[in-house]
């Protein structure tokens, strides 16, 4: 029994010492710092909005809120690796009653012109065409209220980026 005794100890000793003075990982791309100056002005003023997209053909953001007759500071980042020829996005807020589907559609044959359809009408705004690491800067006057739409109009891209631009 008391040989039973020390093995159990023994165990429970090791474990204890073999759990101990482990440094605890942090996750990649998180950070415990405080948020940067350029995150606290963005939220600060609605809009002001930062938006994301990935190698993997996504937005961050799904739905976008500004507030109506203002000026729109829209910061498109390409946080992804790929170059523009291979996985470029944009962002492009198209009008109201605009079809998506056929506005991409015709958007894909305009290589020439980064995927902006010539003299379009259906457009409030977009981007510039960017690739990994880049960053794109767009400014313009929020249109009246109400529900529009915005997508990537790089080929094949507008069936995963694409969501709603809510002018409130």
């Amino acid at each position: 029994m008391k040989t039973l005794r020390i093995i159990v100890l023994a165990i429970f000793s090791i474990t204890v010492i073999g759990c101990g003075g482990k440094e605890e990982k942090k996750k990649e791309g998180f950070s415990y710092e405080k948020k940067s100056e350029v995150s606290k002005k963005a939220e600060s003023n609605p809009n002001d909005v930062i938006i994301t997209s990935n190698d993997a053909m996504q937005f961050n953001k799904k739905e976008i809120k500004v507030k109506a007759g203002q000026k729109v500071k829209l910061t498109l980042k390409h946080i992804g690796k790929l170059d523009v020829n291979v996985m470029g996005h944009n962002i492009v807020i198209l009008k109201k009653g605009v079809d998506l589907t056929a506005f991409a559609a015709k958007a894909a044959t305009q290589r020439d012109n980064k995927y902006i359809p010539k003299n379009s009408e259906d457009i409030i705004a977009h981007s510039d065409l960017i690739g990994g690491g880049q960053v794109s800067v767009v400014e313009f006057d929020a249109p009246e209220a109400g529900t529009y739409e915005f997508l990537c109009s790089f080929p094949g891209h507008s069936g995963l980026m694409k969501g709603k631009f809510i002018v409130e």
